[in-house]
């Protein structure tokens, strides 16, 4: 197995039937008074705020210094406070350079407002990055053929677990939705919350994994994707089956799962109070590297046999403000930032279990990431998640929609009705 992402078929599928050009439709432009000559270090803007996370980004700024290629100073914001600081980031006087998120539709609502820098000279003339993907190519690339992203590293989502907790209460994974509900039965009988969540303390979005699963396992990827675009109703009747099988496993969600962060979600994993958590493999970030050995996953369950296999496999990595003041600097960066050799430091500091984007560099070679590579190569679909399939601005709408259905799920109708109001204002406005 190499070290690329899933093949073109199953990636390029993921990215949706009309492919990337429809994803990322917005014209992106740097602009023209960046003065190239500026001085100082260039500021990175860093969302990766779990400890590990952190430490790996300050050995990669750290590391840049060194090479002799130019400085960077690396600023860290908590994810959520990222999240709705970012527009006022990118229109900001003065904004920071460069700032870690995510490609596809996300970077593209940024790009339709001509905020992101035109990074078509660090894609021509990095050898690193001529030899990514044609898929990564295409989600980086905006549909007026302009580059505004250079990706670094992906990883995927899946039911989580700690195996020596599993040994105890004597249960294995299971693969059918009926296998997985009578798992939720022996850990319930055993005085064990079942499944952990993670939706409180600033972390709702996490509730999303749940409806993006289990939409893309009743109505397909290519349903899942156009419901996001704004063809399909959230009140739709295909809707509506996805909250019907949600409210078959909600007796089994910890009582507390809207009511911390996903940190401490992770904690309770750990510790055993909790089962299994459908969760990305950035939560690992948040745990001992001790505990990391004794972390496993499985595919969350298949539901319908006939719907294509698909997984979320998000992508992250840099994209640059046009307001730029150190455009040569930030070019310099981005160029760094694709190689082989950075995207290694990242992965040495980080708990390692993100998978690398440049195809020469290595990933940690452990049990649980070669499981991880296969799990993604396997499916026949690739989903980015929910507000990255969307955008940043539909995103509260789902936290909005999915806390009430957790909290009142006999109120499902209602609030699926306000969940598509909600979502016209974002797609109209």
């Amino acid at each position: 197995m190499t070290n690329h992402l899933p093949g073109r078929r199953s990636f390029l599928a993921g990215l949706g039937a009309a492919g990337a050009t429809a994803l990322l439709s917005g014209c992106v432009t740097s602009t023209s008074s960046a003065k190239s000559s500026s001085r100082g270090a260039v500021t990175l803007q860093s969302s990766l705020s779990a400890p590990q996370a952190k430490a790996a980004m300050q050995d990669l700024v750290a590391a840049y210094g060194k090479s002799g290629q130019g400085h960077a100073s690396l600023n860290t914001v908590a994810t959520e406070t990222f999240r709705t600081q970012l527009p006022t980031y990118l229109t900001s006087a003065n904004p920071p350079d460069v700032y870690t998120w995510y490609p596809g539709s996300v970077a593209n609502a940024y790009a339709k407002k001509n905020l992101l820098l035109d990074l078509d000279e660090v894609w021509s003339s990095s050898p690193d990055l001529k030899r990514y993907s044609k898929a990564l190519n295409s989600l980086c690339t905006a549909s007026s053929g302009k580059k505004v992203f250079v990706p670094a590293n992906y990883y995927w989502w899946g039911m989580f677990y700690r195996k020596s907790n599993f040994a105890k209460w004597g249960v294995s994974e299971p693969t059918t939705w009926d296998e997985f509900l009578d798992l939720c039965d022996k850990l319930k009988s055993k005085g064990v919350a079942p499944i952990g969540l993670g939706a409180g303390g600033g972390t709702a979005w996490v509730a999303s994994a749940w409806f993006d699963y289990l939409d893309i396992r009743i109505n397909g990827a290519s349903y899942h994707r156009q419901l996001l675009a704004g063809k399909h109703r959230f009140d739709d009747p295909e809707v509506r089956k996805v909250f019907d099988r949600w409210q078959e496993v909600l007796p089994y969600f910890d009582p507390d799962g809207t009511a911390v962060a996903f940190q401490d979600a992770t904690t309770a994993l750990l510790n055993g109070r909790t089962g299994m958590m459908l969760i990305g493999t950035f939560f690992a970030d948040a745990a001992p590297k001790s505990a990391l050995d004794d972390i496993d996953f499985f595919r969350f369950p298949v539901i319908d046999p006939k719907v294509p296999l698909a997984e979320e496999a998000p992508t992250d990595g840099y994209f640059a403000s046009a307001r730029t003041g150190r455009r040569e600097q930030v070019f310099d960066l981005m160029r760094y930032l694709a190689t082989a050799e950075a995207q290694e430091i990242y992965i040495r500091g980080s708990s390692g279990t993100v998978l690398p984007c440049n195809p020469d560099a290595k990933d940690a070679g452990t049990a649980l990431v070669k499981k991880g590579r296969a799990h993604i190569d396997q499916a026949a679909e690739i989903t980015q998640f929910f507000n990255r399939d969307s955008s940043d601005a539909l995103q509260p709408t789902a936290d909005t929609a999915l806390t009430k259905f957790i909290a009142r799920p006999k109120d499902v109708a209602g609030i699926l009705t306000d969940w598509q109001r909600d979502a016209e204002k974002i797609w109209n406005a």
